[in-house]
């Protein structure tokens, strides 16, 4: 468009916005409002061009802009449905392998902190205390995605405080007892669960046990 097209579009959307300050269901339009200092934008800009400067929407830093973050947004939407979707997938697995009761032979994988919340709201926020203890004990033997201290690092800030607890309480525990059986630490959990801070307290004072950690 050359600079007339530009000012012809930008008297339109003048009379247009005249008309429709008279009628009050169209008094506050947004859009109308919009397109007007969208076109009084581009007559400005054609007039800091050189003259003859034809405008361009694919040299418009402007809609060059808008368009890249339109692009962003659409990205990071489909990122979100393609992480959704695993989600659900790995949460499916998780549940037919509790159903059969081996749960306990699941590596951890990543992303497993966002599967357990999604369980949880499938079963309407009542928490699982088999998927949450099975976490605990990933989390305390360093198992499958566990094995990396970045991943329980990050793990910190992604479960609960009954999970951390219950994790660093059989952490202790196995110190102090070598090769006790799980059935054996099973009050942990309770603990955990009902006492987390408690749970968390004890853990620590058992750290002091250990003087070369």
């Amino acid at each position: 468009m050359d600079a007339g097209a530009v000012a012809a579009a930008l008297e339109d959307a003048r009379f247009d916005a005249r008309q429709n300050s008279r009628f009050e269901d169209l008094a506050d339009d947004v859009r109308g409002r919009a397109e007007l200092a969208e076109w009084e934008r581009i007559e400005q800009l054609l007039a800091a061009a050189p003259a003859g400067t034809l405008y361009d929407p694919d040299t418009d830093p402007v809609v060059r802009t808008e368009l890249e973050a339109d692009a962003a947004a659409a990205a990071a939407r489909e990122a979100d449905l393609r992480d959704a979707a695993r989600i659900a997938a790995r949460a499916d697995e998780l549940q037919a392998l509790r159903d059969l009761g081996t749960l306990d032979q699941a590596e951890p994988a990543e992303g497993d902190e966002a599967v357990r919340d999604e369980l949880t709201r499938r079963a309407g926020g009542y928490v699982l205390a088999d998927v949450d203890a099975w976490l605990a004990h990933a989390l305390a033997t360093h198992r499958g995605h566990y094995h990396a201290p970045a991943a329980r690092e990050e793990a910190a800030g992604l479960l609960t405080p009954p999970i951390l607890a219950h994790a660093a309480l059989l952490t202790e525990l196995a110190r102090l007892v070598p090769g006790a059986h799980a059935d054996e630490l099973a009050f942990a959990a309770r603990l955990a669960t009902a006492e987390p801070e408690a749970a968390g307290a004890l853990a620590a004072f058992l750290t002091r046990a250990h003087p070369d950690r």
